[in-house]
């Protein structure tokens, strides 16, 4: 299933004005689990880190979260880097007629290269590390480029079904992927071994969210790669929807899970 296009395509309905863009932060906010699950992680983050810290969005994709970590602390100074030329353009843009150009900024990076040493409080990586091969890799960059008792966040598939896969014939959902998801055990014993002193991996996307990615990501990307009439029959669908995502969502923040088909993970340097 093509993700990118899609992805593409809303992004440019989207960042026709500011206003716009700030619409579809929220909606984002509200539709996406793992925004959820972030954002409540950041919110402890801050108060551990405290007010003042260097951070890096690693993988800013639309700078959701840039934007959201920026309104959640003014001193926290935000690099965002991705691989997408079109994105950081849009992002620097956006962020600069916002008036928080100074706070944020974005620029071209690779992640399998990007190293600036000991500089950064906080790194937030959300469904990027499925998308890189050489993530061992990354995740010593990460370590290079973070303060003592830095913290990473990390949000992604597991091999619960992640990707939506869920056995060995199964092909992954979003054809981007590299692979379909992460043993938790593996995930711990990688950044471990890249030099993080503490892991925390937890499930998410237990069966709340699963119901609750089916109705808000699964079926509507379905839908949007039949035709482009979807994107006119999109709200209609949402309308629909979107009170049964919001308490299903609500349900997978609340509760521990002792499986699921995403991960999120706290490493401290």
């Amino acid at each position: 299933m093509k993700y990118d296009p899609i992805k593409k395509g809303l992004g440019e309905i989207f960042n026709r004005k500011p206003f716009l863009r700030k619409l579809f932060y929220k909606l984002l906010d509200l539709l996406l689990l793992r925004a959820w699950h972030i954002k409540r992680e950041l919110r402890k983050t801050r108060r551990i880190i405290g007010r003042t810290a260097d951070v890096l969005d690693a993988g800013s994709g639309f700078g959701q979260y840039s934007w959201f970590m920026s309104g959640l602390s003014r001193d926290w100074i935000i690099k965002g880097v991705d691989v997408k030329e079109e994105q950081i353009d849009d992002c620097n843009r956006f962020f600069e007629k916002t008036g928080r150009g100074e706070q944020v900024h974005f620029e071209i990076g690779d992640l399998t290269k990007f190293r600036e040493e000991e500089k950064y409080s906080v790194v937030l990586c959300v469904d990027v590390m499925e998308h890189i091969l050489e993530d061992v890799q990354v995740f010593k960059n990460y370590v290079f480029s973070m303060k003592k008792g830095g913290v990473l966040l990390i949000s992604t598939p597991s091999d619960q079904g992640g990707s939506d896969v869920h056995d060995d014939h199964d092909d992954s959902f979003i054809e981007e992927h590299v692979r379909d998801g992460y043993n938790i055990g593996e995930i711990e014993e990688k950044l471990r071994s890249a030099g993080f002193s503490e892991v925390y991996p937890k499930y998410s996307y237990g069966w709340p969210g699963k119901i609750s990615w089916r109705l808000s990501m699964k079926y509507p990307i379905v839908m949007l790669n039949t035709g482009k009439i979807f994107y006119l029959l999109l709200p209609f669908y949402y309308l629909i929807t979107f009170p049964f995502s919001l308490v299903l969502n609500f349900l997978d923040v609340s509760l521990k899970h002792k499986t699921g088909t995403g991960l999120i993970v706290k490493a401290v340097k």
